[in-house]
């Protein structure tokens, strides 16, 4: 029997994982720019901890979790999400105490039991970033303004979409999800099994609903900015304010909604050309309540995730080059083995090296090709006696000699040109 991975849960293999170390380094980045740590949860929690934080009625927790009881008898489920880990561990360590802005984010994988389709697995990986301790729409300005920079730095500006919302506060939305289960009990014929269900339980969800039936249902379904609260509008007023003047273009979108119970106030989404209907990278938006509900302190916070598959999926092979030098020795014994100091100089300076001692010079310049490297250093009899080193261009086939006590000079500045080309 042929044993493979489960369904849904992929493999990153060799030739992929330079788009997703690049993803995770220019987050880093430019989440370091923004003030922004990173914090490292674990994968497995109790169960409770989503059932109080996402809500017991949102499409995650009732059918796409995956949970088990352990051998203690306890509950435990794999992350569905990484907010409410993040915000347990702000609670469990007290880091609210030490500090009463925290500034945090997350890289990493996330299981939900879903039909696996394009961009979406049941193993799948995200990169989440929470801003706690800052109620003021400021705040939630520069939160967006960093997951747009994100985006762009990754896809460029031309296929982005940023739409923004608001969904009110517990003051003003209960009379908003009345008003529309209401709307929505009178045109129940036409929604989906789930969406009637859902007509009950969370309403909103309805009109983020992907089947047809239940888009035309809710075509002139009320709208929640009609019945927002006068802080909310003027919340919403001065967040959009405040991306215009930090240069992100993005629409007002009244219907969107996210499929978390948490949210109030502000929520966004970015969407990118090339997905078709599922073209969401990134979403999130404000919870003032999430916190204390999970026992901690009154403070509210803004977050969001990105879906790094579908991230990597519209980042192409183009968006990664790989850097370094091959070192391609003349099949000698002696030859390969006074490769070795040069092999030790370069990677002691930084610069990723390979060689393949053993094998045919044209071998290793094959290997050296499919391996993606810009430069080889040639080591052969003549360069040994005259205390050169021949480096080629694998692009262009050019090749020029050099003095062996100037290779990292040369190496260095040629990697840089290529680095800016």
């Amino acid at each position: 029997m042929e044993i493979k991975a489960i369904r849904g849960m992929n493999d990153i293999l060799p030739e992929e994982s330079g788009r997703w170390r690049l993803l995770e380094d220019t987050t880093r980045r430019i989440f370091s720019l923004y003030g922004f740590a990173e914090l490292r949860p674990p994968l497995l929690e109790r169960t409770e901890l989503f059932l109080r934080g996402i809500g017991d009625e949102t499409d995650v927790v009732e059918k796409q979790m995956y949970t088990f009881t352990d051998k203690g008898g306890d509950s435990v489920t794999l992350r569905p999400e990484a907010t409410a880990c993040v915000l347990r561990a702000v609670i469990e360590h007290g880091l609210l105490g030490k500090d009463p802005v925290q500034k945090l984010y997350s890289i990493g994988p996330m299981f939900r039991y879903e039909r696996p389709q394009k961009g979406r697995y049941r193993q799948f990986h995200q990169i989440n970033a929470e801003r706690l301790g800052e109620d003021g729409p400021l705040a939630d300005a520069e939160t967006l303004a960093m997951a747009y920079d994100l985006a762009r730095s990754i896809l460029g500006r031309e296929a982005l979409l940023m739409e923004v919302n608001s969904l009110g506060c517990k003051e003003c939305r209960p009379a908003f999800k009345a008003e529309l289960e209401g709307f929505l009990a009178s045109r129940q014929e036409l929604l989906c099994s789930d969406c009637r269900r859902r007509m009950h339980t969370n309403p909103l969800r309805v009109l983020d609903c992907k089947v047809e039936s239940c888009r035309e249902a809710v075509r002139n379904a009320p709208l929640m900015d009609r019945l927002l609260c006068n802080g909310c509008r003027d919340h919403h007023g001065k967040v959009l304010e405040g991306l215009g003047a930090l240069g992100v273009s993005c629409e007002e979108n009244p219907r969107l909604v996210r499929g978390l119970d948490y949210y109030t106030r502000t929520t966004f989404e970015i969407t990118a050309a090339g997905l078709g209907s599922q073209n969401a990278v990134a979403g999130g938006g404000r919870y003032d309540d999430l916190l204390s509900v999970l026992g901690g302190p009154q403070v509210g916070g803004i977050g969001f995730a990105f879906g790094m598959e579908r991230m990597i999926m519209l980042m192409g092979e183009a968006r990664h080059r790989e850097t370094g030098c091959f070192v391609v020795t003349q099949p000698r014994p002696d030859i390969e083995l006074a490769s070795l100091a040069l092999i030790s100089e370069l990677r002691s300076a930084g610069i990723r090296t390979e060689a393949s001692p053993g094998r045919s010079f044209k071998a290793q310049m094959r290997r050296a090709d499919r391996s993606g490297y810009p430069l080889c250093a040639i080591l052969g009899e003549d360069e040994v006696k005259t205390a050169t080193l021949t480096i080629r261009d694998m692009r262009t086939a050019s090749q020029i000699k050099i003095n062996r006590a100037a290779v990292l000079e040369e190496v260095t500045s040629l990697l840089a040109d290529r680095k800016g080309e």
